[in-house]
C-alpha cells in the first residue's frame, strides 16, 4: 500500500499539531503548579465562627465613603443578610465559607464569587445604578440550598 504525497503531508501536519497541544497542555499544568494563584488567602475553616475577623460579620464604611464588607456564608444563610451600600462608591467584599462550597453571585451585576472553606475571597467594585439586588448562592450546598439568599441595597448619595 503507498501514501501519496499529500496524504504524507497531512499526516505529519495533524501529528505536529497533536504534539504541540500536548506541549501546550503540560507547560501550561506545570507552570500554574509552580506559581499559584497571587493574593491567595487562607483561613482554618475550623474557626470561621470564632475568628477576629469573621466571627462577627459586618459591613464598615470607610471616610472616603468606600465599604468593607466582612462576610460569611453558612449552610442555608449568608451573613450579614442585608447589606446597603451607596451609588457609586466601592465595595470590598472579604468573604469565606464556614463549613461547604458555597457560591456568592449578586444577581443583575457581574459580582459572582465561589466561597471555599478554608480560603477567603475578596473582590472590589462599585454599583452604579441604586436599587436592591438579590444574593444567591449558585453552588449547590444542601437540600435548603434554594432558601439561601440575602440582599443587596444600593441607595442614591445623600
Amino acid at each position: 500500500m503507498r501514501v501519496e504525497l499529500y496524504e504524507r503531508i497531512w499526516l505529519w501536519i495533524g501529528s505536529a499539531m497533536i504534539v504541540f497541544f500536548l506541549a501546550i497542555i503540560v507547560s501550561s499544568s506545570a507552570m500554574h503548579a509552580v506559581h499559584p494563584p497571587s493574593h491567595v488567602e487562607t483561613i482554618d475553616p475550623g474557626t470561621v465562627l470564632s475568628d477576629s475577623e469573621f466571627s462577627h460579620p459586618r459591613i464598615e464604611t470607610h471616610a472616603d465613603g468606600s465599604v468593607e464588607v466582612i462576610g460569611t456564608a453558612e449552610m442555608y444563610v449568608f451573613k450579614p443578610g442585608t447589606i446597603r451600600v451607596r451609588r457609586g462608591k466601592p465595595v470590598t467584599f472579604r468573604l469565606t465559607s464556614a463549613d461547604v462550597v458555597h457560591g456568592f453571585q449578586i444577581v443583575g451585576t457581574n459580582a459572582n464569587a465561589t466561597l471555599l472553606p478554608g480560603y477567603i475571597s475578596q473582590f472590589t467594585l462599585a454599583f452604579p445604578n441604586a436599587g436592591e439586588f438579590l444574593i444567591v448562592c449558585n453552588e449547590y450546598c444542601g437540600l435548603s440550598h434554594h432558601l439561601m439568599q440575602a440582599r443587596l441595597v444600593v441607595e442614591e448619595a445623600p
